[in-house]
């Protein structure tokens, strides 16, 4: 198998890679700006908040068993909601974006925070309640959830990022197995880094913001405040997560098979030969005639038992002559 055969052999696990790369770069780019539509909506998660805001009058008392602090929560968020609170608030990687709902149902995403890395979501200060003296009224329940997802986002934001290098190194160090097996090798220990990480920080991200969901869905219920996970953003980082999976274990096969050395022995000639055949040796008395052939089907006799006398004995010798 030559050059040509061993670039079909890693063609597979090459697709596979850009595929995984390709869903990792809409992980990063999800909820990037506002001026793509197809970008905010993939996010982690959504706060809709559009039910709290069109019934926020209604809402004249909030009553929560165990706690006592519902109402002055309530004037909070009512203050907000008067003042710049949006529909609809979603969570990507590196910001959040924040909207209004639209003539037709859907959200009109009007503006998106500034990126950082390690970014993390804080209801209070994206809300605005830190400026009605509301941080000391959040259940303490949201707040230590807030805690952990502050924390867990820095890993998280960490994974993603190993995993998008590695993946980007795989691709580029895989331009080398197509020469050797050596290739390969090394392409297929990047590729085992790249899936690790990739399968950690989706793992990642789908408990966390599973988590998060269901205790802003829990805390905020009686406000009618709903939370929701992002379906597009969970299918493109177990999409990732498939194609990394998929390049390395074809990365490892290429590793032990097609080899991309050329097979040599088709350019020089050759003379096969039949074994146990019979080939002629001419005689060494300079004769090729018919008369010195000899056939395979001539029994050996014993010329001294047989007495009988013939006209032409060719090769006996006469000890009287």
């Amino acid at each position: 198998m030559g050059k040509i055969g061993r670039f079909a052999c890693i063609a597979t696990p090459m697709a596979l890679s850009l595929g995984a790369f390709i869903c990792l770069v809409l992980v990063f780019l999800g909820n990037w700006n506002k001026n793509d539509g197809n970008l905010t909506s993939i996010y982690f998660m959504k706060a809709d908040l559009s039910e709290f805001r069109s019934n926020v009058s209604s809402l004249s008392s909030i009553d929560i068993a165990g706690t006592d602090i519902d109402d002055e929560l309530l004037a909070a968020l009512t203050t907000s909601a008067n003042d710049d609170l949006k529909d609809t608030y979603t969570v990507g990687i590196w910001n959040y974006c924040s909207g209004d709902d639209n003539s037709t149902g859907g959200d009109q995403i009007t503006n998106c925070s500034s990126r950082k890395a390690s970014y993390w979501f804080n209801p209070v200060e994206v809300w605005g309640l830190n400026q009605t003296g509301a941080e000391d009224l959040i259940p303490d329940k949201l707040e230590s959830g807030l805690k952990i997802y502050k924390k867990v986002a820095n890993w998280m934001f960490a994974a993603y990022t190993v995993a998008f290098f590695a993946t980007l190194a795989e691709l580029l160090v895989g331009i080398l197995a197509i020469f050797s097996r050596w290739g390969s090798f090394v392409t297929s220990i990047i590729a085992s880094i790249a899936t690790i990480f990739t399968i950690a920080a989706s793992i990642t991200a789908s408990a966390l913001y599973g988590t998060l969901v269901g205790t802003f869905n829990t805390v905020f219920k009686a406000y009618n405040i709903k939370a929701s996970m992002g379906g597009k953003m969970m299918a493109i980082t177990w999409l990732a997560v498939a194609f990394s999976l998929g390049a390395g274990l074809f990365w490892t096969l290429s590793t032990c098979c097609c080899s991309g050395k050329s097979d040599r022995s088709g350019r020089k000639p050759t003379v096969e030969k039949t074994p146990y055949t019979y080939e002629r040796v001419h005689s060494p008395f300079g004769g090729a005639g018919a008369a010195h052939q000899q056939t395979g089907n001539v029994p050996l006799r014993d010329m001294q038992g047989n007495k009988a006398q013939t006209a032409y004995e060719p090769f006996r010798h006469d000890s009287r002559v």
